[in-house]
């Protein structure tokens, strides 16, 4: 991983004026590839109010490493820089809305 790599993400979790939904997971991994359509809908359930990026825990272990992932899929979300929820595992999208909905 490259510096520009990590400034990048430092700066889009810092910046972002909505909510960051970092999806983090890794291409072998089954319920990662399960969760994706429903990240999918969930961006476009709430559009404009969330910004959702997704982080290759293979290809950025020093991101991973800094929040502890210890299993994919990892969900965090960040509001004005700092973790506010996270969760692992697969789960439908009401309960994605449930969990994370309250912060936006």
């Amino acid at each position: 991983m490259t510096a520009s790599q990590v400034t990048k993400f430092d700066e889009l979790i810092q910046q972002s004026e909505v909510p960051v939904l970092v999806d983090f997971y890794a291409d072998w991994c089954g319920p990662c590839h399960m969760l994706a359509p429903i990240l999918k809908d969930l961006k476009a359930a709430w559009g404009d109010r969330i910004r959702l990026i997704k982080v290759d825990t293979e290809a950025q272990p020093g991101i991973a490493g800094r929040y502890q992932i210890s299993g994919i899929p990892t969900l965090i979300m960040f509001k004005n820089g700092q973790v506010v929820h996270r969760t692992s595992g697969v789960m439908p999208l009401a309960r994605l809305q449930a969990e994370f909905g309250k912060f936006l």
